[in-house]
């Protein structure tokens, strides 16, 4: 069985994980089998927008912590395989926020720990309003730390740190409440919702949409005004890309724009 399967609808990527036996965890060849999809769909110029979804009960559940527990039997007692594992996972979920195009998680069942930190790091999330989220590692002794790097770029750092101290898992309304989800939809809707917000997001252009993703998490790390001269300069050349000038003379003209 593929660890994941890809799908393409009209300028969106559909990429699955497809480990449903084991929730889809982020074993080592997931993490790396999705970090590599990545890496192909950023060089697709006719990919404008990804969805990340999850095959069969649920989204993903977080590490394998089956493979986790074997990397104890080393002579350091897997420090350096753990190590390598989260730097690894880290560089893939950057790789989510580099990328040229939006990403958007297609979130059901259950996203736990790093399943979690996943939903956190796409750009956008849709979720089956029977979704359940939870950094739960502290349940069994083990801090979701790493996962704590997203979900505290998300959400309120209250929130986020009640969430991580007690396990607790929170539906699919709280998690659009705090702004872990842009959506929470009927499951029978989840893959049509998630699609048309895509296709919305590949409609537009995409010179435009790859800057604009660009300078959203670029901007993000400064202050308020670095941030505004930094923008300021990519207004400038946003404004120089001809494709730009054709879209502002087409709304000026009540015409649809006839980009390159």
């Amino acid at each position: 069985m593929e660890l994941i399967t890809r799908e393409n609808f009209d300028g969106v990527c559909r990429i699955t994980l497809n480990v449903p036996a084991r929730l889809n965890a982020l074993s080592d060849a997931m993490i790396a089998t999705l970090h590599a999809a990545l890496d192909d769909v950023a060089n697709a110029r006719s990919i404008k927008a990804v969805i990340i979804a999850g095959a069969g009960k649920a989204f993903c559940a977080g590490h394998d912590l089956k493979e986790i527990q074997a990397k104890r039997d080393a002579p350091d007692g897997g420090a350096a395989a753990f190590k390598d594992l989260f730097d690894r996972c880290a560089a893939m979920m950057a790789r989510i926020q580099s990328l040229p195009q939006p990403v958007i998680a297609q979130v059901h069942g259950i996203a736990t720990a790093a399943g979690c930190q996943l939903v956190a790091t796409c750009d956008l999330a849709v979720a089956d309003e029977g979704t359940r989220f939870g950094v739960n590692g502290v349940n069994i002794g083990l801090f979701c730390s790493t996962p704590m790097v997203a979900l505290t770029r998300n959400i309120g750092r209250k929130a986020a740190f009640e969430m991580l101290t007690t396990g607790r898992f929170i539906p699919a309304s709280e998690a659009k409440t705090l702004g872990l989800i842009n959506r929470a939809v009927p499951a029978v809707d989840l893959a049509a919702e998630t699609l048309s917000l895509a296709h919305t997001i590949a409609g537009k252009l995409a010179s435009a949409v790859t800057t604009g993703k660009s300078a959203f998490y670029a901007q993000a790390q400064m202050t308020t005004a670095d941030a505004y001269d930094y923008t300021g300069q990519v207004m400038v050349d946003n404004m120089a890309n001809a494709d730009t000038n054709e879209g502002i003379n087409a709304f000026l003209e009540k015409r649809d724009p006839d980009w390159t």
